[in-house]
């Protein structure tokens, strides 16, 4: 049966911590009564759970707003429930929005509106829901306030698609984020919210302006941010300010790793590139399984906002 709907994936970051905390039978059933509440959520605003994930829930709605409404709902009441739980045991949410036609075979869901939220919930990040434009046309003004990533280039997706990340944090709700009467005119200027990155390697730390960029990180006293190991190419990887985020782009040798606090998985990127969000750390020339790797540790304020992944087609170095 193919039918037109809103396809929500919600997962949950942090859970390896809470395997190695409670040990494997308690985190099962904790992330298990998550999942279950993440399910009931759905359900209570016109959702349907399709199936469980491990730590995930992949649902469908009949229209975007009402799964953008369970989505917020879902954030709102998990970050008031996580309040009362120890640091460590903290799991929060992630989740991914799109809409289009679906194919429903035994149990199971299949079409590009699935494989874009799935995508989309990957590359979210902790505290984050993303949504596609097909599924901010369905929303009114007086529905959500949100704001646009941009055209994002989707893992496995000739074309680009515009994101927009909801704002469902009340605190954020303001009127700069209000949706206005045309989508063209959601996409912030290339200057709105300058904000500031903060770099930290051993005891070398720097601040950087959005003014100040693109820097390089590289091994070369030529980089603006130098680390020197032998495993840093001379200009390893790029910064810059495009549409109001911080980009990394690797342009090294042997690659650069990325995770963000309050999340578990790291992002591999051969030359690729990442928005960089929150905090976390950069590992430049292995991944962060080898405890030897130079690894640079980054906190942005104001104008960083989201993660996204993609390619840039560029050959070896």
């Amino acid at each position: 049966m193919t039918a037109t709907s809103t396809v929500v994936f919600a997962d949950l970051t942090g859970s390896t911590g809470v395997f190695e905390t409670l040990g494997n039978a308690k985190a099962t059933q904790a992330i298990t009564r998550l999942t279950h509440w993440i399910g009931q959520v759905c359900e209570a605003h016109a959702g349907r759970v399709v199936k469980n994930l491990g730590d995930g829930v992949l649902a469908v709605f009949p229209s975007g707003a009402k799964a953008v409404d369970a989505v917020v709902a879902m954030q709102r009441d998990h970050q008031k429930r996580i309040l009362k739980w120890p640091e460590n045991l903290r799991m929060r949410l992630q989740v991914g929005v799109a809409s289009g036609e679906i194919v429903e075979v035994d149990g199971d869901c299949y079409g590009d509106a699935v494989n874009v939220a799935s995508r989309l919930s990957d590359l979210s990040g902790a505290d984050q829901i993303w949504a596609t434009d097909t599924v901010v046309q369905q929303l009114s003004s007086r529905d959500v306030r949100f704001r646009s990533l941009g055209p994002i280039n989707i893992r496995g997706k000739a074309e680009a698609r515009v994101v927009y990340r909801i704002e469902w944090q009340v605190e954020l709700a303001t009127d700069l984020l209000t949706m206005p009467a045309t989508l063209e005119q959601i996409a912030p200027p290339s200057d709105f919210m300058l904000g500031q990155i903060e770099l930290s390697w051993l005891d070398v730390n720097a601040h950087f302006n959005a003014s100040d960029l693109p820097i390089h990180l590289g091994r070369v006293m030529e980089a603006e941010f130098v680390v020197n190991d032998p495993r840093v190419s001379r200009m390893h990887a790029k910064i810059e300010w495009r549409h109001g985020t911080f980009v990394l782009t690797d342009v090294s040798s042997y690659g650069t790793w990325v995770r963000f606090d309050g999340s578990g998985a790291e992002l591999a990127l051969r030359r690729e590139e990442c928005v960089l969000h929150g905090k976390g750390e950069i590992a430049l020339g292995a991944p962060f399984s080898d405890f030897t790797v130079p690894t640079v540790s980054f906190n942005l304020s104001d104008g960083a906002v989201a993660l996204t992944h993609r390619g840039t087609g560029w050959g070896p170095r």
